[in-house]
């Protein structure tokens, strides 16, 4: 038994790139920035970003590419895949990038958002499997109580 996955949470760096494969297959890539902050040796906090190289195929890459924007806070669960190119040196390399089989969008940078999960989440199939807001409320509680969401 196998399992290659990764799960990170970060912002998108670029805006997303869609292109399209000789067989038709589109592929969405986009750059992932994920922060953490630790202290140095003198006891100042300073932040490490690791970059990702994302990609995303079929119809959920079409999608991305319409609703995702640089800045974004999402959560990405994938794959890691190897890749080898040549430099502009000439050297061949190698990268570490990640295949996506889901996308979800974690922020609202619009006060007049309309909940919409097909904005919200890609997954495998296209399709958004988060629960809506309305789904959280609960049936014991006053009028103007609700279930707070939950940002995964």
């Amino acid at each position: 038994m196998s399992l290659n996955q990764i799960l990170l949470i970060g912002n998108a760096g670029r805006e997303p790139e869609l292109r399209y494969m000789e067989d038709g297959t589109p592929v969405t890539g986009f750059s992932l920035a994920v922060n953490a902050n630790r202290r140095n040796q003198s006891g100042d906090w300073v932040e490490d970003t690791e970059w990702f190289n994302v990609s995303v195929w079929g119809r959920q890459a079409e999608s991305v590419n319409q609703n995702l924007t640089k800045g974004r806070k999402i959560f990405v669960e994938g794959r890691l895949s190897t890749r080898e190119y040549t430099s502009a040196t000439g050297e061949v390399r190698q990268s570490l990038d990640v295949r996506a089989f889901r996308v979800i969008v974690l922020d609202r940078r619009d006060s007049n958002f309309e909940e919409s999960q097909n904005d919200d989440e890609w997954s495998r199939e296209g399709e958004a499997t988060a629960p809506s807001t309305d789904s959280l409320k609960s049936t014991d509680a006053e009028p103007d109580d609700t279930v707070e969401e939950l940002p995964w």
